[in-house]
């Protein structure tokens, strides 16, 4: 089993960096592989709804939303961590996951695609405030695709202002951190012991795709 771990902050070994290496270490000590992933370090647009993936099966803007498709299809479970900016999580890694997921499947009826029935867990990295909000941000992708949303003891989140070594001293942080990742550990053996004894996820209603004006 794989975990993809995907840093979302432009900045690759800050604070974003320091909460993902904690989960990702416990991961590991829990047998499950992981895979780290950074969005880089230039600016990423979101979905410009032209809908080109629907046909290409990758987006029309080439860049490191398709480079991380492969990644997507052999994990078994994801953690997006997100730099928190002006309150909410950081704008590059939303038009990241915006694009990603709606060519992946999580369009139009929400089916998810390659995420459908994986678990994920958002992670979010902050100097004070807006780490809920930016919480939110990441969950509802996760809410739409179908997939099981991994939880801790507390919101997963860190403190700290650019330099890895504060976020050293938001123990209850990291302790989050470390606990998210078993949560992650069980659910994933969980559904491969359910797989293992026939127990396979459910099918999706398919539907008309309605809006509140008909």
């Amino acid at each position: 089993m794989r975990v993809a771990i995907v840093n979302g902050s432009h900045n690759k070994n800050g604070c974003t960096a320091r909460a993902l290496a904690e989960v990702a270490k416990t991961l590991e000590e829990e047998g499950i592989g992981t895979e780290g992933f950074w969005i880089g370090g230039k600016p990423l647009g979101g979905c410009m709804g032209c809908n080109a993936c629907l046909s290409l099966g990758r987006c029309v803007i080439d860049d490191r939303v398709n480079d991380f498709l492969k990644v997507a299809e052999r994990a078994d479970g994801f953690v997006f961590g997100a730099p928190v900016h002006y309150s909410h999580a950081g704008a590059s890694l939303l038009g990241f996951m915006d694009r990603l997921f709606y060519l992946s499947g999580g369009n139009a009826e929400g089916a998810g695609g390659l995420f459908a029935h994986k678990p994920a867990a958002a992670v979010v990295a902050a100097r004070r405030s807006g780490t809920t909000a930016s919480f939110e941000d990441v969950n509802q992708f996760f809410a739409i695709s179908q997939m099981p949303i991994v939880t801790s003891t507390y919101w997963n989140n860190v403190h700290g202002d650019d330099d890895p070594s504060e976020t050293e001293q938001d123990v209850e942080g990291l302790r989050v951190m470390r606990i998210l990742a078993r949560n992650m550990a069980w659910m994933l053996r969980c559904i491969e012991a359910g797989r293992a004894a026939g127990v396979e996820p459910p099918g999706t209603e398919r539907g008309p795709w309605t809006s509140f004006i008909r």
